[in-house]
């Protein structure tokens, strides 16, 4: 059982608690500090008669107009269920669900004025496995991710639907079912729901933890490529990187040394003095995306731990401030750095198929024994070339754009929304992508024998031959290619 506090939580928290099926309480911290701003801002609204955006008043450019007290609940349930615009494919459960962590950890800092019950029953869905129907498309990523939030908070009020048993089913139903009553949300409660990041969030800690082990995959698979083709080992030493002291090159580097010990091919003499650049280049270019990774989640550690919702509470400076915390602006840039680090992991890797393919340096034309009569791995190429063409549309920025909407009050946004959802696409082509290159060098290396590659990499092809057989004549592709896919989601590189 994780409690929810104050400290700090990491990307591996969320793979650790969200992704394995644990389940959360809040600490008698967190309650005390939601029961403190609850309690302060019920005593503000008594006491104080001018009008504070979002409480008692309309939303948006609709800010001036004012909010009788009989209807501030009422206010809030419009909001929700006005705001629930979203559209498009659903969103996926294991980032809806990281989006449920996010937001009960952003509302137990005490600083959004919900009620206890509202947050505890987050806590609910999350723990019985809740997961509210949410649509990709829909928030500009800058009053917050409104629209999925929406989504996301109609079950509260028996509203929506959502996933449960997996199955789809009407969230009225799913509380009935549990014994858990519609909450009915008091003043603030709508906007502290609804304005926050965690659409953006959730799906860029979705792609960092899949980034971390295509970065690895990404590593042993190029050494891989690198003694199918024969390569040099020359441009790993590490005298050439310490003097151009990138951290992510010089781990490269490191990495592909240590991968390649103990290896005959990489040891044997070589008859080509070096190799292209996507061998050659293989510390900077995967070195390069390192460091972006690193940078990115630097920038999502900090917003997973931030309030981003809008008006903010602080009891203990008797202030309520209406600022922009919502802004995804630094997930917007960061998130469209990220799509550009990995695509160019894929770009590399389509590279390096590209020569194993080539008949060069004594592998047959198409890595198969009779090409002409056999196509072998020749549209593989084509496959990966075509998905690398799809990264390249993809990783125009999201984040230079910006639409004006209510009628111009929010007229700047982030669209770090649609950064997010590329980005994720992304990382699934990038798998794809590596799945061909592992395909095609494991069948190149196999013209390398009886020469031994390392324990590593050898260890590698073995599991890997569980999957996909070496071919000698032509076979359907596309279940060799589904199969490589796989082995790249579930191996442990």
């Amino acid at each position: 059982m994780h409690q929810i506090n104050n400290s700090a939580i990491s990307i591996e928290t969320i793979q650790h608690i969200v992704l394995s099926g644990k389940k959360i309480t809040l600490s008698e911290e967190a309650k005390n500090n939601i029961l403190k701003c609850r309690a302060y801002l019920d005593n503000k609204m008594a006491s104080q008669k001018e009008p504070i955006y979002g409480i008692n008043t309309g939303f948006g450019s609709l800010c001036n107009v004012s909010i009788s007290d009989n209807d501030l609940e009422q206010l809030q349930k419009n909001l929700v269920m006005s705001h629930a615009c979203g559209t498009g494919d659903e969103v996926p459960s294991e980032v809806v669900k990281i989006m449920l962590f996010l937001k009960i950890q952003a509302l137990s800092y005490g600083k959004s004025a919900v009620q206890l019950a509202t947050v505890e029953r987050l806590v609910d869905f999350f723990n019985y496995d809740v997961l509210p129907v949410v649509y990709q498309q829909g928030s500009l990523g800058a009053s917050g991710d409104l629209a999925p939030l929406a989504h996301l908070s109609l079950p509260l009020l028996g509203l929506g639907e959502v996933y449960y048993k997996e199955k789809k089913q009407d969230s009225a139903i799913v509380l009935k079912e549990l014994n858990l009553e519609p909450i009915q949300l008091k003043s603030k409660e709508g906007l502290a729901l609804l304005n926050g990041t965690q659409f953006m969030i959730a799906y860029g800690v979705w792609c960092l933890i899949q980034t971390k082990s295509i970065s690895s995959a990404a590593d042993k698979i190029g050494a891989l490529s690198l003694e199918a083709f024969d390569g040099r080992l020359d441009p790993f030493k590490p005298h050439i990187h310490s003097i151009r002291p990138h951290k992510g090159q010089i781990q490269t580097a490191e990495n592909i040394r240590f991968i390649l010990e103990g290896s005959e091919l990489i040891k044997r003499q070589k008859e080509h003095v070096q190799d292209p650049y996507s061998f050659r280049c293989i510390p900077q270019v995967h070195g390069a995306s390192k460091d972006t990774f690193d940078y990115v989640e630097s920038i999502f550690i900090t917003e997973m731990n931030s309030v981003t919702d809008n008006p903010t509470v602080f009891p203990d400076e008797d202030e309520i401030i209406s600022g922009g915390n919502f802004h995804g602006q630094p997930l917007a840039l960061a998130l469209d750095f990220l799509a550009i680090a990995l695509a160019e992991l894929g770009n590399i890797s389509e590279r390096r198929t590209y020569q194993l393919i080539a008949g060069l340096r004594g592998l047959p034309p198409f890595l198969v024994a009779k090409p002409g009569l056999n196509s072998g791995f020749m549209i593989p190429q084509y496959t990966a070339a075509s998905i690398v063409s799809q990264n390249k549309q993809l990783c125009s920025p999201a984040s230079v754009d910006s639409i004006v909407s209510s009628n111009g009050q929010e007229d700047h946004v982030s669209m770090g929304a649609n950064a997010a959802t590329k980005c994720y696409k992304v990382v699934e082509n990038v798998q794809r992508i590596l799945a061909i290159e592992l395909l095609n060098a494991s069948q190149a290396i196999e013209f390398r024998r009886p020469l031994k590659s390392s324990p590593t990499i050898e260890k590698i092809i073995t599991d890997f031959r569980a999957v996909a057989p070496f071919i000698d004549q032509d076979v359907v592709m596309y279940s060799q290619i589904n199969n490589s896919l796989q082995f790249i989601k579930q191996y442990k590189f």
